[in-house]
């Protein structure tokens, strides 16, 4: 079996991980979308019957960084919030709010963006949204895995199968930091 050993990583290679990077950083803007928060329904007070529409909505639907969330709506407002002042319909110390019938508010990072109507009691009935950014998987910043290049690939040597392919996860994890500092250092 032949064994490979990977060469010491040279600023160039520093610089191919870097702009495959931030490819695949545009790549993921280049594909944003606008949701309408409620769809049809808009952004407002829902039935009583269905306190839960806002927190459905978002569980059908995929937000990712870059995305947009259009609120529309008449006679209310729309806050964006902590999490404890949402759990708690509290909007006396927003982040950002909007009154004017229509606010849009990008989802800029992975993770939980909290909004509430400005009304407490339209809040305490179920108008208020909670929204969960994916982050993108590894995979889609770093390229396809060894082993999507199938019986063309270089296999390990028994003695280190796996370790390889360790050490190159890592690099690709870790270096791109690195070549950006290295960058600036010259």
């Amino acid at each position: 079996m032949k064994t490979t050993s990977l060469p010491p990583l040279s600023v160039l290679n520093y610089m191919m991980i870097l702009s495959t990077a931030i490819m695949a950083a545009a790549a993921v803007s280049a594909a944003a979308f606008e949701f309408k928060v409620g769809d049809e329904m808009g952004w407002q007070l829902p039935k009583p019957n269905n306190s839960e529409f806002y927190s459905y909505w978002a569980s059908i639907n995929r937000f990712q960084i870059g995305d947009s969330l259009s609120f529309e709506y008449n006679n209310d407002s729309v806050v964006m919030v902590e999490k404890w002042d949402y759990y708690h319909c509290n909007s006396s110390d927003p982040i950002l709010s909007f009154d004017n019938g229509k606010g849009v508010v990008k989802l800029d990072r992975a993770g939980a963006f909290y909004f509430i109507s400005g009304f407490p009691d339209h809040c305490k009935n179920g108008q208020r949204l909670l929204v969960q950014v994916l982050s993108p998987p590894l995979h889609d910043l770093i390229g396809p895995s060894p082993e999507a290049y199938g019986d063309d690939a270089p296999s390990p040597s028994s003695n280190n199968a796996g370790v390889s392919v360790q050490i190159i996860n890592l690099a690709v994890i870790i270096f791109p930091m690195a070549a950006v500092v290295g960058l600036l250092l010259f």
